[in-house]
């Protein structure tokens, strides 16, 4: 039966209940008239442009998913509304003429004549979750606030099909923290209503210079402790219409959506638990959370639990900090540019001194970082150079490596020097790289000086490195890790209390420069193996993948994640760069032996075992991308 509430509803359309927004003014806002109903966005489009326009909706499933394309001249939405008339169904409409906005009327009725030639087009709107939102404990703030929804044109570009080239507008709701989780599961489980949120954060990240002034609707005010969070929105359809610039357009004014038949349960994307958006924070300068399934969590978690292992009886438990290893990968996976840094000359009294901890999982993370497209370098001691660039060489040659890693060397210490290196013409607000990663590196401790675990001071064999990170701390936008197994290199400082107390002569050996994630690994090269591994597992996930690519244009083909797979550490290439490291005389840690070792732990069975674990963990079958 047709609901009570429904006729009243459509009766109310007709109020004159008058809103300004972005220049535009509508009547009817439906975000509070539809609770409990789906809501569309419309855009009505001249008949030879219908097909371009479907392609690009599917290219663009995110912003502009698609419920219903009616044929030329066709005024209802049978899998929508009874009864209903695109003409009258709308609160308020956009006459659009060469792309240009030329009018907002109540009524499409004057056109019927040209709307034979036109194709309706019916889009999801989250105006359709807003009930469920309430439900789960999110505050809906512009529904408390009598306000039309905040909508924003970003930098973000739609896949282009045809005429139809624009970027993405987002809606933003000011969430609490402790709410973003909800928000995000509660958004997944209805893509038809645009799905899980495409940006939690900093504005400025995607181009939204001042979250006052919106393009569209109104602003809205925040509460203490919200964080901005953003969806896809069917507003995108206004500016590919624009972008078209087609004789004669018309869409529903931003705000007043055709409101349907259809109660607004969400349908299910997947009913599986394990497959649930978490979010985590991985920025405070900017602000940025990101996106990952549970499942793929769980999986990152157990990669972190086995390079946790400690059979050299360390003690570097006591270093352990939950879920560092995922917020790094989360970090790096939105990266676009890394610079990675290892080398630890513990060996003071042999040439080369270097140790064969920190190479290995310093290159298996660069090749990680190369196959999902990153631009990735490394930087190293300029007395250790020559070498290092022959190492890599060898490396491409045996096929550890698809791509040598350009080699840079930073000799002058102090922050001018480390901004000159680290961001273009030393400005900090163009920073050339995105993220810093220490592996198995030296580092700085509290009087200056860099200690091996033995207390041995190796001072006179570094580069001052350090200074990259602690300059990295104080710009915007640069993000750090630092990976180690001791406490005594760069990055360990975020733990460094932890070492002075626990591990053998913390008090002196402990490094004093933090990093923003520490990975704490039994062997350090284990940490950079889990990274490469964690940074397939997220870029394979559903939930994370779509996040990264804004819920615009399509997932990565086959060919592309066989390219990732191939680029994972192998205990075969390990084998091979382990022995390219003792033909250039590189020893192990500890032992100072010449051989098939780390950290005085034989390659078999020791490291390859290791491998192997984290390689059946990462690989195992996963759930397809969507």
């Amino acid at each position: 039966m047709f609901p009570v509430f429904k006729i009243m509803g459509r009766l109310l359309k007709r109020v004159f209940h008058l809103t300004t927004y972005g220049g535009m003014h509508s009547r009817g806002m439906t975000a509070r008239r539809g609770t409990g109903y789906q809501q569309a966005n419309v855009v009505i489009l001249h008949k030879s442009l219908a097909d371009d326009f479907e392609a690009f909706c599917q290219a663009n499933s995110g912003p502009l998913p698609l419920l219903y394309r009616s044929q030329p001249g066709e005024w209802a939405c049978p899998p929508l509304a009874k009864d209903s008339d695109i003409r009258t169904d709308c609160p308020q409409y956009c006459v659009f003429e060469n792309g240009r906005l030329t009018a907002e009327v109540p009524s499409l009725t004057a056109f019927t004549q040209q709307m034979q030639d036109m194709v309706s087009f019916y889009l999801g709107c989250s105006f359709s979750v807003q009930q469920d939102l309430r439900a789960a404990g999110v505050p809906i703030r512009n529904v408390e606030q009598s306000r039309n929804v905040s909508m924003f044109r970003t930098s973000l570009p739609c896949r282009g099909v045809g005429v139809f080239r624009c970027p993405m507008v987002v809606s933003m709701l000011p969430v609490p923290e402790g709410k973003l989780e909800a928000a995000a599961q509660v958004s997944h489980l209805a893509p038809t209503a645009h799905g899980a949120p495409i940006h939690i954060g900093d504005t400025a990240l995607i181009g939204i210079q001042d979250v006052s002034r919106p393009e569209y609707g109104e602003a809205v005010d925040p509460a203490p402790g919200d964080v901005p969070v953003f969806w896809a929105c069917g507003v995108t359809g206004v500016e590919a219409v624009q972008s078209a610039k087609s004789p004669l357009a018309f869409t529903h004014s931003p705000g007043c959506m055709f409101l349907s038949d259809r109660e607004s349960a969400p349908a299910a994307v997947t009913s599986d638990p394990e497959q649930r958006p978490m979010a985590y924070s991985i920025s405070q300068q900017p602000l940025h959370y990101s996106l990952a399934s549970k499942a793929t969590v769980q999986r990152i978690q157990t990669l972190e639990q086995i390079i946790g292992e400690d059979p050299g009886e360390r003690g570097i438990r006591a270093l352990f900090v939950q879920d560092e290893l995922l917020k790094s990968c989360l970090s790096l996976s939105h990266a676009s540019s890394v610079l990675i840094t290892t080398g630890f000359p513990t060996h003071f009294m042999h040439t080369p001194p270097e140790e064969t901890d920190g190479p290995p999982g310093a290159l298996a993370m660069a090749a990680a970082l190369q196959a999902l497209g990153k631009e990735v370098a490394m930087v190293v001691d300029h007395r250790a150079l020559e070498m290092n660039a022959g190492i890599m060489e060898d490396a491409v040659e045996k096929g550890v490596m698809k791509t040598a890693v350009p080699l840079l060397s930073f000799q002058n210490p102090g922050q001018e020097s480390a901004l000159q290196f680290l961001c273009q013409d030393g400005d900090p607000k163009r920073p050339r790289f995105d993220h810093l990663v220490a592996i198995e590196r030296s580092g700085r401790a509290a009087d200056g000086n860099y200690y091996n675990m033995r207390g041995v001071n190796i001072k006179h064999l570094l580069d001052p490195i350090d200074d990259l990170f602690t300059t990295a701390s104080t710009i915007a936008g640069i993000t750090t890790t630092g990976i180690g197994d001791g406490g005594n290199e760069l990055g360990m400082g975020k733990v460094k209390e932890a070492v002075r107390t626990h591990m053998p002569n913390g008090g002196l050996v402990a490094c004093d420069v933090a990093a923003d994630f520490a990975i704490t690994a039994g062997v350090s090269n284990w940490g950079g193996y889990a990274v490469a591994y964690s940074l397939y597992l997220l870029n394979i996930c559903p939930i994370h993948e779509r996040y990264l690519r804004r819920g615009v244009g399509y997932p990565p083909n086959p060919h592309k994640l066989s390219d990732w797979a191939a680029s994972l550490p192998t205990v075969a290439k390990e084998e091979q760069f382990l022995a390219i490291l003792m033909k250039y005389g590189i020893r192990s840690g500890k032992t100072g032996n010449l051989a098939m070792e780390v950290d005085a732990l034989p390659f078999h069975p020791t490291h390859s075992t290791l491998i192997q674990r984290l390689s059946d963990v990462t690989l195992k079958p996963h759930p397809p991308l969507a």
